[in-house]
């Protein structure tokens, strides 16, 4: 089980390729919100998004690298796998569902990686995937069953309580689950009093209702949010969430739409919908968090073409 010892090797790794993000208290949002609230900015990672920090730590740490890694991913993840390979010299393969977002598909092959596009959703990619590293003995990884990416994920969260010790709660994105995992872990070790709150799409609610459950279940994908839109949960983050969120939240996609609307306006930040799924959810509990220390975190800034239509249509 990873804990803070994996957590702070990986604050070593990481530290010699990516500098600290900021964060951010905007009064106009904190008037919006009515508390104080904390903007960690992932959006500014080189690759757009916060899992940049777990692919560092992966292949930094993998024995042998000769066998090239292969990976499943709608985007935030293969950019991290694809910018650590590239980082190491080890060829990489990444899996997609039809109709990724291009602009995501883009920045994965300029950073050196092939794309493949197999089956209507990730899940069928994931099976294609499987299947290849199978059959050529690439080093297959997964998405979120990975030790070493739920510790480079913890460095932000680091960041975020070594800043912030006296924040009340954290509200995370939960796409396949490794940062709230890693929030978890850290909140854990560093601010036991801190509450992390993860926060899922309406729209493909998986690893909400596998926490919910205790069981691992699979849900319909309607989210127009790629970066949560995950129709399985994932063992490993499941068994850190468990006993580690204190709560579990689901907001619409409309919610984020907004919630993106305000990051732009208020806080000056694009962020994609999943790095705006934090504050949607800190909004539609702003009443129980008024007059508190909140962290939201900026996942991400890769929005699409479409993505960003939506957001700038009134």
């Amino acid at each position: 089980m990873t804990d803070l010892r994996d957590v702070l090797e990986a604050r070593r790794i990481v530290a010699a390729h990516l500098p600290e993000t900021p964060m951010w208290s905007y009064p106009v949002l904190d008037a919006a919100v009515g508390a104080e609230v904390f903007v960690k900015h992932e959006n500014v990672q080189p690759t757009g998004a916060f899992k940049v920090r777990g692919g560092i730590n992966l292949l930094a740490r993998m024995a042998d690298r000769s066998r090239g890694v292969l990976t499943y991913s709608t985007g935030n993840h293969a950019q991290s796998i694809a910018y650590a390979a590239r980082l190491y010299g080890v060829a990489c393969s990444i899996v997609m569902p039809e109709n990724p977002n291009p602009a995501k598909v883009a920045a994965v092959e300029a950073l050196g990686a092939t794309v493949e596009i197999a089956g209507p959703t990730m899940v069928e990619a994931a099976e294609h995937a499987r299947a290849l590293a199978g059959r050529t003995g690439t080093r297959l990884i997964s998405p979120a069953d990975e030790p070493d990416i739920i510790a480079g994920v913890g460095t932000l969260y680091f960041e975020v309580l070594t800043a912030r010790p006296d924040l009340d709660a954290v509200f995370v994105p939960v796409g396949s689950g490794t940062g709230a995992a890693a929030a978890c872990l850290v909140a854990g070790a560093l601010a036991p009093k801190c509450q992390v709150i993860g926060v899922q799409s309406a729209q493909a609610p998986a690893a909400h209702d596998s926490w919910r459950l205790g069981e691992l279940v699979s849900r319909p994908m309607k989210t127009v949010v790629d970066g949560l839109a995950t129709g399985s949960a994932f063992a490993t983050p499941q068994a850190v969430m468990r006993d580690g969120l204190a709560d579990f939240m689901l907001v619409s996609d409309d919610e984020i739409v907004q919630a993106q609307r305000m990051l732009l306006t208020e806080a000056h930040t694009l962020a994609e919908g999943a790095g705006a799924a934090a504050l949607a959810a800190l909004l539609a509990r702003r009443e129980r968090f008024a007059g508190r220390r909140v962290a939201v975190i900026c996942t991400g800034a890769n929005a699409g073409p479409a993505e960003l239509a939506r957001l700038l249509t009134a």
